[in-house]
Parts: C-alpha cells; sequence; structure tokens
C-alpha cells in the first residue's frame, strides 16, 4: 500500500512540474523618457536571471517567456536595452501580468550612453577642429569603402582621377589627398603605390568611426600631414560581436560581402577577424563614348586583429591583412587575353597587399584615464538628453607610460594602360616610441624617436605617338630608397574644459633631403561654456610619388616628361574656427560653427597638361602655391528624431606653373554644399536618410572647350527597416542620373595626343539602385 500511494504522489508531482513548467508568463517592457513619457519598448531582452533564457520583445513591446526548467517560482525576471537602466520583477504565480519600466541613462562602464550617436558631429572636447563620422554616420549609405563615406560632408570632396582606372580621390582644404595623412588607429597608411586605389582598401563596414581632423596635427606620427589627418577606427576585438554580416548589391550588379567577428577567448585575449569579397559583373557604358564608365573590379580582403590585457594595464596590439584586386577598364570589347595593340584600348590593374603590425603600451605609473575620459565625455555630450552634465570637467590623472608602434606593409602594383606599361614593388617599415609623461592634471609631456624605410621598385614603360603618327618609347625606372630617422617631443597644457595648448617640434634627417625641421602648435579656448575658439599652425613635409600620385596621366595618349632633382614637398599651414553651441528648436544642443584654413607651399611638384597639349610635365614650383579654405556647419534636431546637418565650404586654390602662370589650380570644385535630413520612428525601427549636395564649378585646363565646368546637384536617399539583429536597407545614388558628358577626350582616337580620360570634375556614373542587410549577433 505504501508503495502505491508513493507511485501516486509521485505521479502528481510530475504532473505538477509538467503543468506548471509548460507554462508560460506574459508581459510588457515600456521605455521612459527622462520627463516621465511612457512608450512600449521593441526588441528589449528579458530573461530570468541567473539563466541563459532570453526572448526578445515585438514591434509592441510585449513578450512570451517559458517559466524557467527545473526551478520552482518565485525567480526574478528581468529586462534590459542599450541606453537604458535594467528592471527586474518577482514572479510569483505564471498568471501574473509583468510590467517592466526602463529609464533612459544606463551607465556601462565609463561611458554614460543616453541615446543614439549622431551621424556626423564635430567634436567639442578634440583641440583640432574634428569632423567625426560615426558607426551611424557610415550606415546613413552604402558606404561600401572608404571612399563612399564622405557624401555627407562638406569637409571632404571625392572624385576621379580619370575615366579609366576607377581611382579615387579626396580633396581637403583644397589639395589632393596626398597632402592628407592617412592613419589606421594612428599608423600612417596609404602611402606610395597603395595611394592610388587605397580609399578602395577599406571596406566602410570594416570602420568604428572616421576622424577628419583639419590642419597640420601633432607630431607623433611623422612630419607627412599638411592639410590634416584622416584616422580609421576599426571594429575593436572587445566589442563581443561574434558574428556580423553585411550583403549588398546594386544595379550594377555590384555584389559585396563583408563578415566580421569580434571574440572574447578570455580575460585577457580578443580577436576580430574581417573579411570581404566584391565583384562588379555589369559592363556599362551610357554615354555610349565605347568604354566602360567605370573598370569591373574584383576585390578579396582579410584581416585580424588581436588585443591583450596585461594585470599591469599593458596592452598588446597586433594583427595582419592581405589584399588581392584585379581592375579591367578600357573599351568595352576589349580583351585583356589578346595581344595589347592599337586596334583596342584596354587597362588592367592587379594590386596585392600584405601588411602586418604591432602596438605595445605599458603604464609606468598610475594609469592614464584622458582616453577613456574623453571619450565617455564626448559619447554622453553627442547624445540626446544631455543637460545635466554640460558643465562638467574631465578629471585626468596624472600618468607616464611608454609605447611602441611597428608597422610593415608590402604592395605590388602591376598595370597596363593601352600600350603604357607600369609596375612597382614597395617595402615600408616604420617604427615608433614614445614616452608620456604626466607632472599632474594640467601638464603632459611626450618624447619619442621614430624612423621610417621606404624601397620603391618601379618600371615605367612610356609609349605614345608623336605628331607624325611614329610610335615613340621611353623607359622610366622613378623608384627610390629612402628612410628617415628622427626625435620629436610635445608638450599639452590643460585647464579643464577651458583651455588646451599642445606645442610640438621634431627633427628628422632623411636620406634624399637631410635635416627636416618641423614645429606645431594647437590651441583650443572656451571663450565661455559655449563658445570655442580654435587655432593650430605648423610645417609638413612629403616626397612626392609622381606615378602612383597622379596614375591619371598613364591614362592619356601624352609623353610624360618628369625633371630630374625633384625636390621634397614643404608647406605651412595655419586656420582657426569658432563654435558656438545653443537650444534652438528642443532641449538639446544644436551647433554653428565657422573656420578658416590656409595652406602656403614652399615647394610643390607640380603636374601641367596646359603648357605643351601633347606632354605632361612634371617639375618643381618656381613662384606661389596657396589655398584659403572657408567652411560654416550647423547642425540641429528639427524635431524628436529628425535632424538636420547642413554644411558649406568655399575653396580658392591658386598655384604657378613654369613660365610664371599663375593661375586656379584645375579641376578643384570652388565651392560644395551638403544638407542631411535624417528621420527616425520610435525606437529607430524605420530611418529614413536624404542628403543633397550642391557642386560649384571648378576651372578647366586651358585645352578645354570650356573654361569652367558646370554647377551641378547631386541627391541621395535611403530607407533602413529593423528587425530583431537585422537592419535591411534600401537607396539610390545620384538620384537624378546626373553624369558628366564626354568624360574622356577623343574616345575615338585612343592612342592619339589628344586622347585624355583625366579631366574629371563630375560623376561617372548614373543612377544606381541598391539594397543591403547587416545582421549582427550580439554575444
Amino acid at each position: 500500500m505504501n508503495k502505491i500511494k508513493k507511485i501516486y504522489l509521485i505521479g502528481l508531482a510530475l504532473l505538477f512540474s509538467i503543468t506548471t513548467f509548460s507554462q508560460t508568463v506574459k508581459g510588457v517592457v515600456y521605455a521612459v523618457s527622462t520627463s516621465n513619457e511612457r512608450e512600449a519598448l521593441p526588441y528589449a531582452s528579458v530573461y530570468w536571471t541567473g539563466t541563459t533564457q532570453v526572448v526578445v520583445t515585438d514591434e509592441k513591446g510585449q513578450f512570451s517567456i517559458a517559466l524557467p526548467s527545473g526551478k520552482n517560482l518565485p525567480q526574478t525576471l528581468a529586462a534590459s536595452f542599450l541606453g537604458h537602466i535594467n528592471d527586474t520583477v518577482m514572479v510569483l504565480t505564471p498568471q501574473q501580468e509583468i510590467v517592466l519600466n526602463l529609464y533612459e541613462g544606463a551607465t556601462l562602464e565609463e561611458v554614460i550612453i543616453t541615446c543614439r550617436t549622431p551621424g556626423n558631429y564635430f567634436s567639442r572636447l578634440a583641440p583640432l577642429r574634428t569632423e567625426i563620422i560615426s558607426a551611424a554616420g557610415l550606415c546613413k549609405m552604402a558606404c561600401c569603402n572608404l571612399a563612399e563615406s564622405f557624401e555627407n560632408s562638406a569637409t571632404i570632396s571625392v572624385g576621379y582621377s580619370d575615366a579609366i582606372t576607377g581611382a579615387r580621390q579626396i580633396r581637403l582644404l583644397g589639395l589632393s589627398g596626398i597632402y592628407t595623412q592617412m592613419l589606421d588607429e594612428n599608423r600612417p597608411i596609404m602611402r606610395g603605390l597603395s595611394s592610388p586605389f587605397g580609399l578602395s582598401y577599406t571596406p566602410g563596414q570594416w570602420l568604428e568611426s572616421i576622424q577628419i581632423a583639419k590642419g597640420v596635427g601633432a607630431v607623433t606620427n611623422g612630419y607627412e600631414a599638411i592639410t590634416g589627418q584622416i584616422n580609421l577606427e576599426h571594429r575593436k576585438p572587445s566589442t563581443e560581436q561574434p558574428f556580423f554580416l553585411n550583403a549588398y548589391m546594386d544595379t550594377k550588379l555590384r555584389t559585396e560581402l563583408n563578415i566580421a567577428s569580434s571574440l572574447q577567448l578570455s580575460n585577457k585575449w580578443a580577436t576580430a577577424i574581417l573579411a570581404h569579397g566584391s565583384v562588379d559583373l555589369k559592363k556599362q557604358d551610357h554615354n555610349h563614348d565605347g568604354f566602360l564608365d567605370e573598370p569591373l573590379i574584383k576585390q578579396i580582403n582579410l584581416a585580424n586583429r588581436w588585443l591583450y590585457l596585461g594585470d599591469n594595464g599593458s596592452q598588446l596590439r597586433f594583427g595582419v591583412k592581405g589584399l588581392y584586386e584585379t581592375r579591367d577598364g578600357g573599351q568595352m570589347n576589349f580583351d585583356k587575353t589578346r595581344l595589347r595593340d592599337t586596334t583596342q584600348y584596354g587597362s588592367n590593374i592587379e594590386n596585392k597587399q600584405f601588411n602586418a603590425y604591432l602596438k605595445f603600451g605599458i603604464p609606468l605609473a598610475a594609469h592614464s584615464h584622458l582616453e577613456e575620459a574623453l571619450a565617455a565625455h564626448e559619447a554622453h555630450e553627442a547624445h540626446e538628453g544631455h543637460e545635466a552634465h554640460e558643465h562638467e570637467e574631465i578629471e585626468v590623472e596624472a600618468s607616464s607610460n611608454i609605447a611602441f608602434v611597428l608597422d610593415y606593409t608590402f604592395h605590388e602594383l602591376n598595370s597596363f594602360y593601352g600600350l603604357k606599361k607600369y609596375d612597382g614593388r614597395q617595402n615600408s617599415v616604420f617604427a615608433n616610441v614614445m614616452l608620456q609623461l604626466g607632472a599632474d592634471e594640467h601638464h603632459r609631456y611626450i618624447f619619442g624617436l621614430s624612423g621610417r624605410f621606404d624601397d620603391f621598385n618601379e618600371q615605367l614603360n612610356d609609349v605614345w605617338f608623336d605628331a607624325t603618327n611614329t610610335q615613340q618609347t621611353y623607359m622610366w625606372f622613378p623608384g627610390r630608397r629612402e628612410w628617415v630617422g628622427g626625435a620629436f617631443g610635445e608638450y599639452t597644457y590643460l585647464l579643464g574644459d577651458k583651455f588646451t595648448a599642445i606645442a610640438g617640434f621634431r627633427a628628422d634627417y632623411n636620406s634624399k633631403y637631410q635635416w627636416l625641421i618641423t614645429p606645431r602648435v594647437n590651441l583650443k579656448y572656451a571663450l565661455i561654456d559655449d563658445i570655442i575658439l580654435r587655432a593650430s599652425a605648423g610645417r609638413g613635409f612629403r616626397t612626392a610619388n609622381v606615378i602612383a600620385d597622379n596614375i591619371g596621366i598613364l591614362a592619356t595618349g601624352r609623353e610624360i616628361i618628369i625633371e630630374n632633382n625633384l625636390k621634397i614637398e614643404d608647406a605651412w599651414t595655419y586656420g582657426a574656427s569658432l563654435s558656438f553651441y545653443f537650444k534652438l528648436f528642443r532641449e538639446e544642443k544644436s551647433s554653428l560653427s565657422f573656420d578658416y584654413f590656409r595652406t602656403d607651399f614652399a615647394n610643390q611638384v607640380l603636374v601641367d597638361q596646359e603648357m605643351d597639349w601633347s606632354r605632361v610635365w612634371v617639375y618643381n614650383l618656381d613662384g606661389k602655391s596657396y589655398t584659403n579654405t572657408y567652411q560654416i556647419d550647423f547642425n540641429t534636431e528639427l524635431v524628436k528624431r529628425f535632424t538636420m546637418f547642413a554644411t558649406f565650404r568655399y575653396s580658392d586654390a591658386q598655384t604657378t606653373y613654369l613660365g610664371n602662370r599663375q593661375v586656379e589650380r584645375p579641376l578643384v570644385d570652388e565651392y560644395k554644399g551638403v544638407l542631411n535630413l535624417q528621420y527616425g520612428t520610435r525606437m529607430y525601427i524605420w530611418t529614413f536618410d536624404f542628403t543633397a549636395q550642391i557642386n560649384g564649378r571648378s576651372r578647366l585646363p586651358n585645352f578645354m572647350p570650356d573654361a569652367y565646368s558646370p554647377v551641378y546637384p547631386m541627391f541621395f536617399a535611403q530607407i533602413t527597416r529593423k528587425f530583431k539583429g537585422v537592419d535591411v536597407y534600401a537607396g539610390c545614388e545620384n538620384i537624378f542620373d546626373y553624369m558628366q558628358e564626354h568624360p574622356i577626350i577623343s574616345a575615338d582616337r585612343p592612342y592619339s595626343p589628344q586622347f585624355n580620360s583625366s579631366v574629371i570634375w563630375g560623376p561617372l556614373m548614373g543612377r544606381k539602385l541598391y539594397a543591403g542587410l547587416r545582421w549582427t549577433i550580439f554575444k
């Protein structure tokens, strides 16, 4: 009897367990704003504490979660959402209706997050005039690569070097991007043979942010910054995103796939694996000149980054990157497998690159919280709802540390353009060691040594036809071996948010040009809390890589003449900016800023296509060469989640050609205006982006029938729909299909001296529709 009773009781218990734990708990999660407004919160995480059992709320904020297996009630149920304070509730019975309220303003380690980061904004804290394109800004358009990431900025202009190779070039302060130092997390990149196509080597979805600093910048990264620095921040190994995928396709049948994985392997080790593959499948000739509008490009790009955090606060970062790319351009019927002759014109460019780097930092005293404090303050300030901390100062502990950077790059380029052939191989090594000493919260000193070695092995087989239609050939070997060693020092004085002064000086010995002296100074002063004045001045140098810097001259029928004994390029840049912050339409701060910069060249390597219409002349500057750039920027939120960013830039660029011919620098747009509007529905389930550009005229070379290019507009739009872990987007570039007419001169006679594809002032591609998705799995 007792045995039967025990079986009966066990059966009842099992039945009760099955009944109980097959039930679910239902409820709703609300977001509560700082003004106590409450609205349902979609895509919030709801979970039983102490378990891995998690569900996500639907678009109405509702959820249904099974009771925890193997556990008895009562149990604690929690909800969380990025930028909000977690809420918990004790569940007593399965029938209990659950309500969880998440208040805006969660504190996550050292960064206060209250809302969505603006796409484009100017840093309030940086001593230099710095525009930041955030991860949100990189998603406003497709941003397939770095070259396509600046469409919302008037600070940077992006164009083509020619109509054959597809090489993209930027302009900052009215000058070519070769005068802007490109940095990858403060390591110099895109130098030498990689500069013509380097903007396409960094996929936009690999990046966390882009910082564009105007002026000469700090001396710690060398002397090559003349007009500014563009620093790229990649996805970090420590972000704990095990899987990210971005897939893209457009009406050109450009197909692209990006994959990223950030893994926290332990408390000390983390790694990020990045992969990119893209291919253009469709030939296009919208203007019917017989030439491809853009080359067919195939690219494979792989990178692996590592981070090690030591117990003593030391950090070790290292990584590798490999790239392979081919570009096929020229006439529509060109067959690159055939022997090249004058019956057809084609181009093939093959790039191979390998890069490896190592960065090591050791704290020698108290750990420096300067960068963390700046990041926290910047993120806190950039988000909406920021009021209470408007006037707070950043506390910086006295610190001392030593950092070491080592970088190696190999690049091989093999190419032909019609009958012209250009091959090159580059090996470059960069090393930098810095000692930072912090006396107190006001004074900081940096001392360092740096070295760089460049070995360029180049061969140019220049082929052209003279006035009698006779083929001429000349072989050039413009390569060089150059090493540089130097020392630098920098002093920073900080007075909270009120005043910052940075004075730097470096002396370098160059194996070709001997001693180079580089002084630089940057000042930032808050006249009052919401009016900030900045000023900077300094010197910069760079060694010209004549062919790689001007790859478009190979896509002409002209003879190339390079003067012997070209000097190092030498320029001074100075400027100032004034920024105002104020409340306009809403409680969040709007901003208005004005800036002016001027660059004066003591020497510049000029590429002159106007002295002789059958030749390209390369020689040293003999006279004045300068640019003046004026810019105004305005940023505001018109209504909640409806932002506007407007900017306008005017440039006056002058240079002196041989024979004392002072002219406007050709193909530099006189002005550019950008208006970007973004609206997001509640919780940014839907996001609508619209960008309009007005591009000013530019002077055309004197062999063109028109003196100036026309003024033209450009329009872009994109819609993004957010699902659980997946963003789906679709958009249109160049909505009204505006294109430069006849970008190739004498396209019907590609081997004549008149053939020229390098006079590019406008878009080469017409309207482009695209669609894609971004899928993220968080840990």
